[in-house]
């Protein structure tokens, strides 16, 4: 029996609720960000989970102490990029997304949902996964094959 599946339309909220836990992870003062983006986020989600032939895809661990709760995630995106040598199709993965509710760290649920998704990567055809670790996730993604990398990423708001 896997502890990680493919998340649902039903999934919705908790999924919300781990990536708040991991932007909250990420800002200094931890917890306590504005939620009121979720409600607005929430029809969109439900549509994209409910689509599994699509370029979107979300692995979950159930809670094993409360049913209604996810104990991890890990959501993931296929982009295109015109091919080139090493990726031809031009498919590329992103990883994004990946949050374990605190409860439920240390246990291999984070690890297990990452290993799913990229073998989702593979049966798509990306050529390459990107993502952007923290420095504590840094070290599971380095026992998974990921390699840091130079990167002069720029950004523009909208």
């Amino acid at each position: 029996m896997s502890l990680v599946r493919r998340a649902t339309a039903e999934d919705a909220e908790e999924v919300l609720r781990l990536r708040q836990v991991m932007i909250d992870s990420m800002v200094a003062g931890g917890p306590g960000g504005p939620t009121d983006w979720h409600t607005e986020s929430l029809p969109t989600l439900r549509r994209r989970l409910a689509r599994p032939d699509g370029e979107f895809a979300a692995f979950v661990a159930d809670h094993p102490e409360r049913p209604d709760a996810l104990a991890a995630l890990v959501v993931g995106t296929i982009d295109y990029r015109i091919g080139k040598a090493g990726n031809p199709r031009g498919r590329v993965g992103h990883v994004f997304s990946v949050a374990t509710d605190p409860e439920c760290r240390r246990r291999g649920y984070a690890r297990a949902c990452m290993e799913a998704l990229v073998d989702w990567f593979r049966e798509v055809g990306a050529g390459y996964v990107h993502l952007t670790a923290s420095p504590d996730a840094e070290p599971l993604y380095a026992s998974m094959g990921f390699r840091r990398r130079p990167d002069p990423l720029m950004q523009l708001d909208l």
